[in-house]
C-alpha cells in the first residue's frame, strides 16, 4: 500500500507567531492525532529555497503516514480540527495530502 503525505505551507502574521501561545496550543493539540496515526514528521520549518512558483510561506512541514487514508483520518479528526482553530487564528495555510507510490 502507498504511503500518504500531509504537505503544509504556512504563512504567519508575523515572525513571532511560531513562538506564541496560540501555535503552542496547536501544537499541544494536534499532537495526539500525529502519534494516533503514527505521524512521521520528515520537514518541519527548517532553513529552504523556494525555486519556482508563488510565494509559499515561511514555514513547511511534510509529515509521511502508512496511507493516504491515515493522512485523511488524521486532518479530519474532531480532535485535529478543535486543534486547527488555534493555528488558524495566527496563520494560513495551504495543506495538500498526497498519495506515494510503490515502486
Amino acid at each position: 500500500m502507498p504511503k500518504g503525505y500531509w504537505i503544509a505551507h504556512v504563512t504567519a502574521e508575523d515572525a513571532d507567531s511560531f513562538t506564541s501561545e496560540a501555535y503552542q496550543a496547536y501544537v499541544a493539540g494536534a499532537r495526539p492525532m500525529f502519534e494516533q496515526y503514527n505521524g512521521k514528521f520528515l520537514a518541519r520549518g527548517g532553513d529552504f529555497v523556494q525555486v519556482e512558483g508563488n510565494d509559499l510561506g515561511s514555514r513547511h512541514v511534510v509529515i509521511e503516514f502508512a496511507s493516504l487514508e491515515d493522512a485523511k483520518s488524521c486532518y479530519n479528526s474532531k480532535t485535529y480540527q478543535d486543534a486547527k482553530k488555534h493555528r488558524t487564528a495566527i496563520s494560513n495555510a495551504s495543506i495538500v495530502l498526497l498519495e506515494g507510490f510503490d515502486g
